[in-house]
């Protein structure tokens, strides 16, 4: 893998949600996942309890071949629960960085009331890893992101530290993809989805991929193959190709148009140029400052239809903004209330 850039650049990729792994699990196997009690695979090495509700996890991971961290947002009463008890799972998946503290750190959730009776659960990502199992050039093997996500930390959280089998799932950029991806992959292992700025229509926007891919200095056809020859591992991560597995579940869709919008600051800046991102026929209006949200807004507004006509429960928000964590902040606790009635 060659060096990341640095700067700005890094920065706005690392943001981003613009880049696919891929695993070749197609979009008719069984939804249904083991409870194993071994966590398939991983087990728990490190443990630190910051504050009085957050638990730091180090998850000793064979999908990703590494440690790996998750945050837990505990109930009010977790820390007087017996072995019996058990809470309902919110999990929040990360954006292209994969950092998953942000949503403590930056966002502050752990101060939302709404959320004092439900388990949190934050896995952290590789870079870009984008919820699925990477393929490879069909050797499969690390970074197996999915199978981390769903196969390892799902089930050492519900073993050991009280999570129930009721789960909603929401994440930011490409975990907002993941969301929506993971809740049509595994029918029945999620109530609703919810997705902030999220990349959930990749065949729309191929090159898409590439570019982001190729500024980075990473191997675009290791994580999902080519499009046209592997075209049937993309279809099967991609939601608008999986829209009959959503029937009746609530999906909530936001996004940005990339232009200036209400929580930019002033000065706020144009992304980088990242040669191949633009489609030479249908270049990005003038005042457009974030094509990366502009690409996830086209494919936003192409989802949305597609779900309803399949029988999704959808709602959108699509308003002025850029790819900035500050409206997937307001997107998610708008986005709350939904998630927890379909927790309820």
């Amino acid at each position: 893998m060659s060096a990341l850039p640095s700067g700005p650049g890094r920065r706005l990729l690392l943001r981003g949600a613009l880049v696919l792994g891929a695993g070749a699990v197609g979009a008719g196997q069984a939804a249904a996942l083991p409870r194993a009690a071994s966590g398939g695979g991983a087990e728990v090495i490190g443990e630190t309890f910051s504050g009085r509700r957050i638990v730091d996890l180090v998850v000793e991971s064979a999908a990703l071949g590494r440690p790996a961290g998750v945050r837990l947002l505990t109930p009010e009463d977790w820390h007087a629960r017996r072995p019996v008890h058990r809470w309902p799972v919110l999990l929040l998946l990360p954006g292209g960085d994969g950092d998953h503290l942000a949503w403590t750190r930056d966002y502050g959730i752990h101060g939302l009331p709404a959320l004092r009776h439900t388990l949190v659960v934050m896995p952290e990502m590789p870079l870009f890893g984008f919820c699925t199992d990477w393929w490879n050039h069909g050797e499969g093997g690390p970074p197996a992101v999915e199978t981390f996500h769903l196969r390892e930390v799902l089930p050492l959280v519900e073993r050991h530290y009280g999570a129930g089998t009721r789960r909603v799932v929401a994440g930011q950029s490409q975990g907002g993809f993941g969301a929506v991806s993971y809740t049509a992959r595994h029918r029945g292992l999620f109530r609703a989805a919810a997705s902030y700025s999220g990349f959930v229509h990749p065949l729309q926007h191929p090159r898409a991929v590439r570019a982001a891919m190729d500024h980075l200095g990473l191997e675009w056809t290791a994580l999902w193959g080519d499009p046209v020859r592997q075209r049937a591992i993309w279809q099967a991560h991609d939601p608008a190709y999986l829209a009959h597995r959503l029937s009746g579940i609530p999906v909530r869709l936001s996004c940005g148009d990339g232009r200036l919008g209400p929580l930019d600051p002033p000065g706020t800046l144009p992304d980088e140029h990242i040669p191949g991102l633009e489609d030479p026929d249908a270049p990005f209006p003038a005042d457009v400052l974030s094509p990366t949200e502009w690409i996830m807004r086209e494919e936003n507004e192409a989802l949305a239809p597609v779900l309803r006509a399949a029988g999704a429960r959808v709602t959108t928000r699509f308003h002025a903004g850029t790819h900035d964590p500050a409206y997937w902040s307001r997107e998610f606790t708008a986005s709350l209330p939904m998630l927890l009635r379909a927790l309820r």
